[in-house]
């Protein structure tokens, strides 16, 4: 009897629990009909508010979100400010440059024509600064001082510095060692000697201000190559070569030349004393700037410590505020050269020390040059006004800069013999090689700033300097992209292999 009554029980047992899986498998099954369902109607229910314009949803949101933040900003600098955020003070004039420029960057992104490259955006908010400037009501109501507009440009050279000196790459030099060398440096040099013959003769200009010209010429756009040449390395082409890596490599460096030649030029140019003094007083801007970026380089590596937190975004706000602060204080006590040459010192021993941790620091960087790039093009495109310039100024200028610039690709093309490139791929490289955009817009007003200051005799020389930068970023620009965009597909050999491909400059993407 008791084995029965316990064999019932365990029957009983089983029963219950075989009864009950049916009701845990079928309550989650009901629960998760229940959640679809709910999710379908509240899909159903965001998509039929879409189509409500009360309260308003989609693009109109954004537009009037955008409109109402853009009110307060100037009711906060009318409040603090006064005249200063009116029409005609300093800024408002900012302010209308600055979404202006915004705007014509973010219309040329969304402008696409099939099957051609896309234009970059700065060549958006450059025509955006030259349109307020030469429409005669706008241009009377939106103006910014001499001094504002410097040190915002010169801020912007900082800010380009430092992610010039960040992106060098250690390793990338010494896989490239002499091929990245010869392209940084020979063609800047080469496009600054002729552009110094060929304005001799064509415009007048001395031989010191053709110099100064040059090196304003000199300096290829990482702001246009680097992003058409990630497009191609993300396809796969020219990477067997190295050929993407070459040419993001060796942007920085070229960038560099320029400025630094363009900072002594300077000096000698506006400089009272014999050209030996000049020359020795570039010797010691350059010695003073190595060594003090050299010594803050290592202390920025140690602060801050590794052990604080939002070690990224203290290390990117120490950088800027040290960098800034050498460039503008270099200026403001004579020493004009010292202040780049410390920030890409600092800057290159920085993250060379950092090595992979330095990405989020060039993350903030970027973000912060998305603020500095359409006030930087936005303001060399309202330094040009059309009624200043003389009738056969323009012709003259595109014809110095269209000689100067064909020297920069033969050159290029014949430094590149003898690199295991063949003839295709030293054509791309060479026509890769000309974009003009981002030094050019910081260092053509530069010259005219200083003339209206200390010498304005010296007026004519320096706005026909600022002329022909916008030009160049004008006519280089855009045909620069369009050119490797078009290009690389049909000169560049592919090879694609996914896993050599991210380690290809993976960190370069910053640019």
């Amino acid at each position: 009897m008791h084995t029965t009554e316990s064999k019932n029980e365990h029957l009983e047992v089983k029963n219950s629990q075989a009864s009950a899986i049916p009701q845990i498998l079928i309550t989650p099954d009901r629960s998760a009909r229940e959640e679809i369902e709910e999710t379908e109607e509240t899909k159903s229910q965001m998509k039929n508010s879409k189509h409500t314009f009360c309260p308003p949803q989609g693009i109109l949101n954004v537009i009037i979100t955008n409109g109402v933040t853009l009110s307060m900003i100037w009711c906060i600098m009318w409040s603090c400010s006064g005249s200063e955020a009116l029409p005609g003070g300093n800024l408002f004039g900012l302010l209308i440059i600055f979404y202006s420029a915004f705007l014509g960057g973010k219309l040329l992104e969304i402008i696409r024509i099939p099957s051609v490259p896309p234009l970059p955006p700065l060549l958006g908010m450059l025509l955006a600064g030259f349109i307020i400037r030469n429409i005669p009501f706008i241009s009377d109501h939106v103006r910014v001082q001499t001094k504002w507009s410097s040190t915002l440009r010169n801020t912007a050279l900082t800010v380009i510095l430092i992610r010039a000196g960040l992106g060098l790459d250690p390793q990338a030099l010494k896989t490239l060692k002499k091929v990245c060398l010869r392209l940084s440096m020979g063609p800047c040099l080469m496009e600054a000697c002729s552009a110094a013959f060929f304005s001799h003769f064509i415009m007048k200009f001395p031989w010191h201000w053709g110099f100064l010209l040059g090196f304003v010429l000199g300096a290829v756009s990482p702001a246009v190559v680097v992003p058409s040449m990630l497009s191609l390395q993300e396809r796969g082409y020219g990477i067997e070569k190295g050929i993407p890596t070459l040419l993001i490599a060796a942007s920085s460096l070229d960038d560099i030349v320029a400025i630094t030649g363009f900072n002594t030029c300077m000096s000698i140019v506006f400089s009272e004393g014999g050209i030996i003094n000049n020359i020795l007083s570039s010797v010691r801007d350059v010695f003073i700037g190595v060594l003090a970026g050299i010594i803050l380089g290592f202390f920025v590596h140690y602060f801050p410590s590794e052990d604080q937190e939002k070690l990224p975004s203290k290390r990117a706000f120490l950088i800027l505020c040290i960098c800034v602060s050498a460039v503008l204080g270099s200026q403001r006590i004579g020493l004009h050269a010292s202040g780049g040459l410390c920030t890409l010192m600092l800057t290159f021993i920085a993250g060379k020390k950092w090595s992979k941790e330095k990405i989020g620091v060039q993350k903030i960087l970027a973000n912060t040059w998305n603020i500095f790039q359409p006030l930087l093009f936005g303001l060399v495109g309202s330094e040009v006004s059309v009624s200043a310039l003389e009738p056969n100024t323009i012709g003259i200028c595109v014809a110095t800069m269209s000689s100067a610039l064909c020297v920069r690709i033969l050159t290029t093309y014949v430094l590149m013999s003898f690199a295991g490139f063949s003839s295709k791929e030293k054509i791309f490289i060479a026509l890769s090689w000309m974009p003009k955009a981002t030094v050019q817009a910081v260092l053509g007003p530069l010259a005219l700033e200083t003339a209206r200051v200390s010498a304005p005799h010296l007026e004519s020389y320096a706005r026909n300097v600022m002329t022909i930068a916008f030009l160049a970023i004008l006519i280089t620009a855009p045909n620069g992209a369009l050119l490797i965009g078009l290009l690389g597909p049909k000169i560049l050999a592919r090879h694609y292999d996914p896993r050599k491909l991210k380690l290809q400059l993976s960190d370069l993407a910053h640019h």
